[in-house]
This record gives C-alpha cells, sequence and structure tokens, in this order.
C-alpha cells in the first residue's frame, strides 16, 4: 500500500511539472501581476455614471408670452372703414385650429418695424401691443393726417399670423448598433465602429414656441441613448468676444445640486440657429482569456462593475468554469468538478496613454465591494484561472486512482471495497 502511494505521489508530481511545461495560460498568464482593485487610488478608478439626472424640461422651454407685441415678420389682419373696406363690405376672416380667429386686410410688418398704409406714412408698431397698434393708427388718419372725422373712424388691429423663426435640427441618434464579431453570448452583441445614420429637420417655429423644447419635441423627442445626453446651439446672430461663432452646449443630465452651465435666454431659439444632437461614440470594452475575445458596448447611463460585466457577456462566475456560450448538458461537472476561475486583470489605459493592469479575486469580489471595479471604456476583461485552480482542474481531469481493499474478512465471508479518486 506504501508503495502504491509513493507512486501515486511521484505521478502528480510529473503533473504538476507538465502542466508548467506545456505553458498553461493560468501559470504562464502575462498579465497575472497587477495592482490589487482594493488597492486602487480614486483617481484611476474612472467617473460615475450613475451620479447624473435628467434636468427639469421646463428649463429647455421660454417662459410663456403674456402679451404679444409686434415685431417683424408678425401679418396683422387691419381694417379701416373708408380706407381698407368701406362700411358695406365684408372684411377677411381667418379661423383655424392653431390661432384664434383674426379679421382684417394682412398687412406685414417690415424688416424696420413698422407698416405700409394708403395716405399716410410708414407707421412705426414694433414693440406694441395690438391695441396700442390700433391707437397708433388712430393718431395717424385722424391727427398726423386728417382723413378721418375724429370720434368717428372705426379701426379694426388683429393677429393674423404671428412671426415665425426658421430653425434647422440635425440629430444623430437613428443609428445602427454595428458590426457584430467574435463570440456572441446571449443577448450580448459585439461592436465593430457603430454607425451613425444622420436626419435634418427644417422647422418655422411661432414666437412663444422658438425654444429647444418644442424643436426637440416636433423632430422625435428628447435624444436616445445612442446620441449624447447634450444639445448644441450653434448661433447665427450671436458671436463671441473674439468674433467667432457662439456654440451653447446644454447637457441634458447633472449632478445633484450643480447649476446648470447655460442660462434661460440660452434656450430661445432666433432665425438661422442650429440645433444639434451628436451621435455618442461607440464605448466598448474587450474580453479575453476564459471569457472569450469579444467586444461590447457599456450603458449610457449606467455603471457596469466586473462582476456584473461578467455576467453581461455569460461568462463563467462561481459555477465550476462552466461557459455559457453554448448548450451544455450538465450543470454540475462529473466527481468533485473543477474550482470556478477567480483570477481576473483589468488593462485600463491611464490618461497618460500607460496601460495599468489591475487584479480582481472574483472571489473577494462577491463580498467586498472595493475589489467590484467599475468598467470603463477600452477596458480589457482578461479572466485566467490562478495556478493552484490551473493544477487542480488538469490533476482531477487527467488522472484516475483506484483503489482497492477488503473492507471486512471473515470465516465465511468478506466484504470488499473498491473506489475512485477523484
Amino acid at each position: 500500500m506504501l508503495s502504491y502511494l509513493r507512486l501515486a505521489g511521484r505521478a502528480l508530481l510529473l503533473g504538476c511539472l507538465l502542466t508548467g511545461a506545456v505553458g498553461c495560460a493560468a501559470l504562464a498568464n502575462p498579465v497575472a501581476d497587477g495592482i490589487p482593485a482594493s488597492r486602487l487610488p480614486d483617481s484611476l478608478r474612472g467617473p460615475s455614471r450613475e451620479g447624473l439626472r435628467p434636468i427639469p424640461l421646463t428649463m429647455l422651454r421660454q417662459k410663456p408670452i403674456e402679451v404679444h407685441r409686434v415685431g417683424p415678420g408678425d401679418v396683422l389682419g387691419i381694417g379701416i372703414e373708408n380706407v381698407l373696406g368701406d362700411r358695406n363690405q365684408a372684411l377677411p376672416v381667418r379661423i383655424d385650429g392653431s390661432a384664434t380667429p383674426a379679421i382684417g386686410f394682412p398687412i406685414l410688418v417690415q424688416d424696420n418695424g413698422t407698416i405700409a398704409l394708403p395716405f399716410v406714412d410708414a407707421v412705426l408698431v414694433e414693440g406694441l401691443t395690438l391695441n396700442e397698434v390700433t391707437e397708433r393708427l388712430r393718431k395717424a388718419y385722424t391727427v398726423d393726417r386728417q382723413i378721418l372725422v375724429p370720434g368717428k373712424e372705426r379701426i379694426i388691429v388683429t393677429l393674423l399670423q404671428a412671426r415665425r423663426f426658421h430653425i434647422l435640427v440635425l440629430r444623430q441618434d437613428g443609428g445602427t448598433a454595428g458590426v457584430p464579431v467574435g463570440p456572441t453570448f446571449g443577448s450580448a452583441s459585439p461592436l465593430v465602429g457603430a454607425s451613425t445614420r444622420g436626419t435634418g429637420f427644417p422647422l418655422d417655429l411661432p414666437i412663444g414656441e422658438n425654444d429647444v423644447l418644442n424643436a426637440l419635441s416636433k423632430t422625435g423627442g428628447l435624444p436616445g441613448t445612442d446620441a449624447r445626453n447634450e444639445v448644441i446651439i450653434y448661433k447665427k446672430n450671436s458671436k463671441n468676444p473674439d468674433g467667432t461663432d457662439l456654440v451653447i452646449r446644454i447637457p441634458l443630465r447633472l449632478k445633484p445640486g450643480t447649476p446648470p452651465p447655460f442660462k434661460p435666454e440660452d434656450v430661445v431659439l432666433d432665425n438661422g440657429d442650429i440645433v444639434y444632437l451628436e451621435a455618442r461614440d461607440s464605448e466598448v470594452f474587450y474580453t479575453g482569456g476564459l471569457l472569450g475575445a469579444g467586444q461590447f458596448p457599456l450603458p449610457r447611463d449606467l455603471d457596469l462593475d466586473v462582476v456584473e460585466a461578467i455576467t453581461f457577456v455569460r461568462g463563467p462566475l462561481l459555477n465550476g468554469g462552466f461557459g455559457q456560450a453554448q448548450f451544455v448538458a450538465n450543470a454540475v461537472a462529473n466527481n468533485l468538478g473543477i474550482p470556478s476561475p477567480s483570477l481576473v486583470t483589468i488593462l485600463r489605459t491611464t490618461s497618460t496613454g500607460k496601460q495599468l493592469p489591475i487584479r480582481i479575486d472574483l472571489n473577494l469580489a462577491m463580498k467586498d465591494p472595493r475589489e467590484r471595479l467599475v468598467i470603463q471604456p477600452g477596458d480589457f476583461i482578461i479572466m485566467q484561472e490562478k495556478p493552484g485552480e490551473s493544477v487542480f482542474r488538469y490533476l482531477t481531469q487527467r488522472y484516475v486512482f483506484n483503489l482497492f481493499g477488503n473492507l471486512v474478512v471473515g470465516e465465511d465471508f468478506q466484504i470488499n471495497v473498491n473506489g475512485t479518486i477523484p
């Protein structure tokens, strides 16, 4: 029996030597040495995506207009008895579902803020209310020019069409997910350069509705997850102090308590302004080792730690090394089974361009939050076995020891026992 145990021990030693000689990935892991995740400084952990909250949508809308004041581009409905229309002549009436009823002959307010009417000089009406325009026309026809008899004039002023602002909205939030490459685990789709699809919308927004919120609502709503969390406005009629075009960036998500980096008047749009929704760059992480080679997208607004990332790609996680990329007949290995791979190395590129290996023990990560590092764009996640896990797996798969012996021996009978290890 002693000689048998010696033989078994020599076989185990030989197996260990052979395991190292063939270059096992666990023993020859080139990225096994790294900084433990629990000791990684906060400056290298990367920013969080979950601390941002959507801004109130009312911040994208201008204040409602209480009283309309006339400006260039407005079309006024004007009726002046014996000047624009006779006593017995019916005035044009405009009734539709988009505005209040209006009556009168259409008169356009010129770029200089005046209107042209018969028998009088140009009348300046810019900045006036409709009632104030009526009083100014009464003065023009009864005081400045004695065309109508004071007290007997009949003047009607309404708003046929409010001035409009021509806006161009460009959106890049209708692209595709990209071209799949490498092994696809479950529903996770690897990407190679997500494509973008641009769409453009010319809009004519009436005064009071010429703001960012209305521009977005008329062109598809808020940007999707394939676009950046911001709205970019290229102002046509505004310049920076150095003479360059003014560009306003309006973030749609901010940290709680952070003041917005824009003013209320910045969301008001003028003629020729361009509203741009830019596509989000493809933010991905990569896998290797026992996870298989692949490229996977990162969520835009959620943090994905290393354990969640392995779950996302359906890699082996505390299940004895079973991969879930394909159907397996048994969920539990025969005999004692094999240990679960627990060594993960994250290769992260720092701001200086250097590559930093970060070592994570999955067994500790299930209990210690400091080990559950949040994945950043461009991270490589490489899973391998620890050397002890690799040797144990190799021995249990390669070597089977049979034991024979007599359990009970009597005068007329005997009970034999035999077994297999592992």
